[in-house]
C-alpha cells in the first residue's frame, strides 16, 4: 500500500516527564512522508518516553501532538509500536501471534499474511514453534514480522536493533527503507546508526 500523500506528524512545544522529574522541554518537530528521525542522546535522556508519549502509552507534560492524512487524529492510532519488549505470548507460535496482531491492529489495507512477513525476517521455518523456544534475535524478528501483517503509517521504534546479528540488522534496514518509499513515517530511538537517511534530534544528558 502506499500512505497519503500528505501524510504528516507534528510535534509543538513538547516536555518530558518521568517519575515527576522532566526530562526534556520545547521539543518540536514536522515529519512528512518518507522521512525518519531518529532520537538519539544518553541513557535516561528520554528516549523511549518521547516513543510512548508519540504512541498514546503516556501523556506529555505539556504540548501537543497532530498527526495529518491518516485518518485518525491521534499518533498513536495509526502507528505500530515496538519497544524493548515484543508484545509476544511465549505459549503461541511465532504465526499465532501474527495472526492476532494482524487482526487487531488492522487499520484498512491488509499486510503480508504471516507466513509471507515471517518469510521476510528469515523465519520461514519457523511458523509453528512456540515463541517462548526462539532465541531474543527470533523473537525480535517475530516482533519486526508484526509491522507487516497489518500495515499502519507511522512506525515507533525503540532500539530496533537489540539482539539482532548484523544479517538481521540489513534486512531490518530494507524494510524501514520500504516504509519509508510508501510515504510512511519511522521515528526510532537509536544509539547507532540504523541505515537510513534520516534528520536526527538530540536529547541532552539526564539530570
Amino acid at each position: 500500500m502506499v500512505f497519503h500523500p500528505q501524510l504528516s506528524l507534528q510535534a509543538h512545544d513538547l516536555a518530558l516527564a518521568r517519575g515527576g522529574r522532566r526530562l526534556a522541554q520545547g521539543l518540536s518537530f514536522t515529519l512528512k512522508g518518507g522521512e525518519a528521525l531518529l532520537v538519539t542522546g544518553p541513557n535516561g535522556a528520554g528516549k523511549s518516553t518521547l516513543l510512548r508519549v508519540l504512541a498514546g502509552l503516556l501523556a506529555p507534560a505539556s504540548g501537543a501532538l497532530s498527526l495529518e492524512g491518516a485518518g485518525v487524529e491521534a499518533p498513536g492510532l495509526a502507528a505500530h509500536y515496538l519497544g524493548h519488549a515484543e508484545a509476544l505470548k511465549g505459549a503461541l507460535t511465532a504465526q499465532e501471534n501474527l495472526e492476532f496482531w494482524s487482526a487487531m491492529l488492522k487499520m484498512g489495507d491488509p499486510g503480508l499474511d504471516p507466513q509471507a512477513a515471517l518469510v521476510r525476517v528469515a523465519l520461514s521455518h519457523a511458523p509453528d514453534i512456540p515463541v517462548s523456544y526462539l532465541s531474543a534475535g527470533q523473537r525480535r524478528r517475530v516482533g519486526i514480522a508484526r509491522l507487516l501483517v497489518a500495515p499502519r503509517p507511522l512506525w515507533l521504534l525503540d532500539e530496533p536493533t537489540t539482539a539482532l546479528d548484523a544479517a538481521s540488522q540489513a534486512r531490518l534496514a530494507a524494510l524501514m527503507k520500504e516504509h519509508l518509499a510508501l510515504g510512511g513515517l519511522i521515528v526510532a530511538a537509536t544509539h547507532g546508526d540504523l541505515g537510513l537517511p534520516a534528520r536526527e534530534l538530540r536529547l541532552g544528558a539526564a539530570p
